[in-house]
């Protein structure tokens, strides 16, 4: 087992490569799916609830273990919970890929999400043991760059696959990912683990009934209203969980979760910088892969290539966002990057109709940039203040809190563009189409399609507009809260060796 020195492990940017790969494979299946919807619909006979049970099991099984599962790394081992949980997710890749209808790719989906959660602790728990302080903010660049480029890589390898295979391939491709992940850890990542302690299974059933009733309840939202009695149910049942497992930690003498971390300014504010920055990005892009397809015409394949400028600006802006924190400071560089991302939506809430993709294209790339800028700072303040013996479940920490703040944005931002979308219909527009815009544009009347797209883009503005007000809100909360963080140790200026990953298909 490796232990921590000031100079980190001797492999640790090989280690980077395999723990890249685990998150792309992860970043990319959340967004891949979102093109392969109407396929799944027209191939499984599945309705719009069948669909939405397919997105919604990965995320209610990923967010509701992984606090547990951060725990069991800890205690077990991090890298051993990779390995079982790449063993979960492929396995349900594989049997996903050749689902004979819509029950059964539910029950694969929470599958891999029940792999998912075991194994994305462990990709930042085990860069903060490999690597030294002065060299994290170049590691912690790195990977949030992997997941800005998963993220808008997801439906541009959705469309391709789509145009040229069957639905089941978007599963299928992550099965020889996998394979060569495992060969990785196997070969190249040490293990580390936290003191042995005992299972705290109380915990573990009050987090993970806690955190996926509370993703149901916003999931939910939209579609039975935030008023309605599943909502509030779902919330009041959540809420009174978490509240019993938060109690129940303060007096366990050996607690899965140790709650002087939440208290800590600098975890605490870091983690609501990250969710914020799940909010914004996974609200807007929902939208506008659909502003892309419905709006534009896009095919699968166009519309993914049409988001590549948010991945090719992040990853230009994240070694920025690491410079600035190693010189100034993370709470500077985390205001900067915030503002910049807010200037990205704004740009992109301040396109209209007819102004087309290069318009689009402009805003997209400065929110792109801003999202590069302000990741780097947001993880390693946050990995900063973890204990080692705590990486796994701190990390389980930032990533529920991360999910719950993307299936928040497109709950909330899609109820805002949803609401804005109706409104600008002309009157005795059919029901069916104030329901969807592809409903809308699927209708055969085409001044009614255009008068759809043309609402629909504003609505997309305006949730734009609302992701940039909420951008801004945490640009002012770090550098409020986050006043008097210490500046992470200078690095040798002597170059740093690029990261090797094994030779991936791409995913």
């Amino acid at each position: 087992m490796f232990v921590m020195t000031e100079v980190g492990h001797p492999r640790r940017w090989q280690i980077l490569g395999v723990l890249c790969l685990s998150l792309f494979v992860v970043v990319v299946d959340n967004t891949i799916l979102n093109v392969a919807i109407p396929s799944l619909i027209k191939d499984l006979d599945a309705d719009t609830s069948d669909v939405q049970w397919v997105i919604d099991a990965y995320s209610l099984v990923f967010a509701g273990l992984l606090i547990t599962a951060g725990s069991l790394g800890d205690r077990h081992g991090r890298r051993r919970a990779m390995l079982i949980g790449f063993a979960l997710f492929g396995a349900g890749s594989l049997l996903a890929a050749f689902a004979a209808n819509p029950a059964q790719l539910v029950a694969t989906r929470a599958l891999m999400g029940m792999g998912g959660a075991l194994l994305m602790p462990g990709t930042l728990s085990i860069m903060a043991q490999v690597f030294a302080p002065d060299e994290r903010s170049k590691a912690f660049a790195i990977w949030g760059a992997t997941s800005m480029i998963g993220l808008a890589a997801g439906p541009t390898l959705g469309g391709f696959l789509l145009e040229h295979f069957w639905w089941g391939s978007v599963f299928l491709v992550n099965v020889p990912v996998t394979v060569v992940a495992v060969i990785g850890l196997l070969v190249l990542v040490p293990e580390s683990k936290g003191p042995r302690r005992r299972p705290d299974v109380l915990g573990a059933l009050l987090s993970t009934a806690g955190m996926s009733t509370l993703v149901w309840a916003v999931i939910s939202g939209p579609q039975y209203g935030w008023t309605g009695i599943r909502t509030l149910g779902g919330g009041v049942a959540a809420v009174v969980a978490l509240a019993l497992f938060v109690l129940w930690q303060h007096r366990n003498p050996e607690p899965m979760l140790d709650l002087r971390l939440l208290r800590r300014r600098q975890f605490s504010g870091a983690a609501a910088m990250i969710a914020m920055f799940g909010f914004a990005l996974a609200g807007l892009l929902f939208a506008l892969t659909q502003l892309l397809q419905l709006g534009y015409g896009y095919g699968p394949l166009k519309a993914g290539l049409a988001l590549l400028p948010v991945a090719v600006s992040a990853a230009m802006g994240n070694g920025l966002g690491a410079s600035l924190e190693g010189r100034f400071g993370a709470r500077p560089a985390l205001v900067a990057g915030f503002a910049v991302l807010a200037a990205g939506f704004g740009t992109i809430g301040l396109t209209g109709p007819g102004d087309g993709y290069a318009a689009l294209s402009v805003g997209l790339v400065v929110l792109g940039f801003g999202a590069g800028l302000g990741a780097p700072p947001a993880y390693s303040t946050l990995m900063a203040a973890v204990p080692p013996e705590e990486a796994g479940v701190g990390s389980a920490v930032n990533d529920a809190g991360q999910e719950l703040g993307s299936a928040l944005g497109v709950a909330v931002l899609g109820s805002v563009i949803s609401a804005v979308y109706v409104r600008g219909l002309p009157d005795g527009t059919p029901s069916s189409a104030r329901h969807s815009l592809g409903e809308a544009v699927a209708s055969g009347d085409p001044g009614l399609a255009h008068a759809a797209r043309d609402a629909f883009a504003d609505a997309v503005s305006v949730g734009s507009l609302a992701a940039c007000a909420a951008t801004l809100a945490a640009a002012v909360f770090a550098a409020l809260v986050l006043r008097g963080v210490s500046r992470p140790p200078v690095a040798d200026p002597a170059p740093v060796p690029a990261p090797s990953a094994p030779e991936s298909v791409r995913t």
